[in-house]
């Protein structure tokens, strides 16, 4: 389910559009229901369509070179006058780069709303907070936690939860799992199954994903808490065939750790895997060797009890060719069904989650 737009957006991604520090902007050019994406900024670019620039389809979403530029030619056309500017980097560390605060200030200045899901949180600036209060334009920092009183201690409910849960792991950070989460979505629904994402990040509460948390801005005891919530909200508001949640980072990266809480606390009935064969080291650090694919599959499966089913491709830095030849080497070394999902769909992967899927009552309807 889905969140009402909250407006017309120009993604701020200067310097990163394309790269693995741009994924927030990525995902919202690829999908976006709480915002209309108008534009991307990064001079880089400009002048180029961001799905081309992407996926090598147009998407209709230009890329200027500023914030000032991006507002300016959206001028002429009051039905899409921007209302935010929303921030699509994601630089490790999740710090504002010193050079986007003019950026920052010249949309405050232009009337633009701003959205942020850096660590930094802009609305403590006290310049910006007096510019924001002088354009009449709020400041909204996606990763400020929750007060203590709202958030939630594990306490047993997801056993409660009976329809199927997939856990959408990766190999490394920045692999694409959100967006082949976003595509297994998709295609249950293709196939009559209802599905709902559980987003862990702050990208994808930015993409309208109603049941959502940021795991990485959250203090330690309330995490498995909050990801037992989360499922549990999704399943007793909406009873779907299939919950999907989001990983973050990944069971052995040296600086983004994470999968274990996911595997504890949502406790997820089968784990879909996202993998980058063209990766050797962890994403934005070298020197530390990606491990082996079998070895993170057995590291998933020993912790959580559960299988693997699927491998999914991140197909960056590898020719149609290279991509053709991973997915068979991974196919024999693994013995798992293994597709590249923005190259060749989901359908292996449909077809292994086929038996997993129970009858649920009608209740009597």
């Amino acid at each position: 389910m889905m969140i009402q737009s909250d407006g017309n957006a120009v993604v701020y991604c200067q310097g990163a559009f394309g790269t693995t520090n741009g994924k927030t902007a990525h995902g919202l050019v690829r999908r976006c229901e709480r915002y209309r994406v108008l534009s991307v900024v990064d001079d880089r670019h400009t002048g180029r369509d961001a799905g081309e620039v992407l996926d090598g389809e147009p998407s209709g979403i230009p890329i200027h070179e500023s914030v000032e530029a991006a507002v300016m030619a959206a001028a002429s056309d009051a039905d899409v006058k921007p209302t935010h500017l929303v921030i699509g980097l994601a630089p490790d560390g999740g710090r504002l780069p010193s050079f986007a605060r003019k950026e920052v200030e010249k949309a405050l200045e232009l009337g633009l709303n701003v959205d942020s899901g850096m660590h930094d949180f802009l609305a403590d600036d006290e310049g910006l907070r007096r510019l924001a209060d002088t354009h009449g334009v709020h400041i909204r920092d996606v990763r400020r936690p929750p007060d203590r009183e709202y958030l939630h201690f594990f306490s047993g409910k997801i056993e409660q939860v009976d329809c199927l849960k997939v856990a959408l792991l990766g190999t490394d950070s920045a692999v694409g799992k959100r967006t082949t989460a976003w595509i297994l979505v998709d295609a249950l629904a293709n196939r009559g199954r209802s599905a709902e994402l559980v987003g862990t990040g702050q990208t994808a509460w930015m993409q309208g994903a109603r049941y959502s948390i940021v795991l990485d801005s959250l203090v330690n005891d309330f995490v498995a808490g909050e990801i037992e919530h989360a499922v549990w909200s999704a399943w007793n508001d909406l009873k779907p065939d299939v919950i999907i949640i989001e990983g973050q980072g990944s069971l052995m990266n040296p600086a983004y750790p994470g999968g274990h809480e996911i595997l504890a606390a949502g406790r997820p009935d089968v784990v879909v895997l996202q993998h980058a064969p063209a990766r050797l080291e962890y994403d934005g650090f070298p020197g530390y060797q990606l491990h082996p694919l079998p070895v993170q599959i057995q590291a998933i499966e020993l912790l959580s009890g559960k299988p693997v089913v699927a491998i999914t491709l991140n197909h960056e830095n590898l020719t149609d060719e290279q991509l053709d030849s991973a997915m068979s080497h991974i196919r024999a070394e693994t013995g798992l069904p293994t597709c590249a999902p923005l190259k060749t769909g989901l359908d292996p992967v449909m077809d292994v989650l086929e038996p997993y899927f129970t009858e649920r009552p009608d209740n009597g309807e």
